[in-house]
């Protein structure tokens, strides 16, 4: 479906978010471990908001439901294999770490260095899932949540309608890509609740009463 109001008009105002507990850019504080209550207005207060503060909210409760799951782990649970693939805990974190970096750095941002940075990564997508030995669980959720303080000051500097050149889909808007990182989000957040409650038999979004 397209706009039917005629006439060329320019695109809507749109700017970083001011919230402190959603930070923009690369050296905001992070968000820390939030409540559940705390991140919910960021999707029920979207209920008749518009289109971008709808997906922003959205992908950022799934950014939160990730790095949650990881949270109280130690360093050997989160590296645990308990699937038959080599799936753990801290490998899909490290995993939707460099997706965010190809998407709003790499694609939206067409930054040389993302690229040079990434290309053995997209050579071999099963390496994303591949945490550097020795590596702790709270750097692993400390990178995550820096790469997607970075996405959120990407998406602030365009619009959605703007196209980024992808080498194999050709033009892609940031509205598209928003979508697309909402769906690998929640596809992964549901891997990792799966990993979580095999682990220590944690479950949902709330704390233990």
């Amino acid at each position: 479906m397209t706009d039917a109001t005629p006439g060329p008009t320019a695109p809507a105002a749109f700017s970083a978010s001011t919230d402190p507990a959603r930070p923009v850019g690369d050296t905001a504080p992070l968000p820390g471990p939030l409540t559940v209550d705390q991140v919910a207005p960021w999707v029920l207060g979207t209920t008749t908001a518009d289109e971008r503060a709808t997906l922003t909210g959205f992908l950022d409760y799934l950014r939160w439901a990730a790095a949650r799951k990881a949270r109280g782990l130690t360093d050997s649970d989160s590296r645990r294999r308990l699937v038959p693939s080599d799936t753990t805990v801290a490998g899909v974190l490290r995993h939707l770490t460099l997706v965010e970096r190809n998407w709003f750095q790499r694609v939206l941002r067409a930054d040389p260095a993302v690229e040079d940075e990434l290309r053995p990564f997209l050579a071999a997508v099963e390496s994303t899932f591949t945490v550097p030995d020795h590596t702790p669980i709270a750097a692993v959720i400390a990178d995550y949540e820096r790469e997607c303080a970075r996405s959120r000051a990407a998406v602030a500097d365009h619009a959605l309608d703007h196209a980024a050149d992808h080498d194999e889909l050709g033009p892609v808007s940031l509205r598209w890509i928003l979508v697309h990182m909402i769906e690998e989000t929640a596809r992964h957040a549901g891997h990792l609740d799966i990993l979580r409650e095999q682990t220590d038999g944690t479950t949902g979004d709330r704390d233990p009463a």
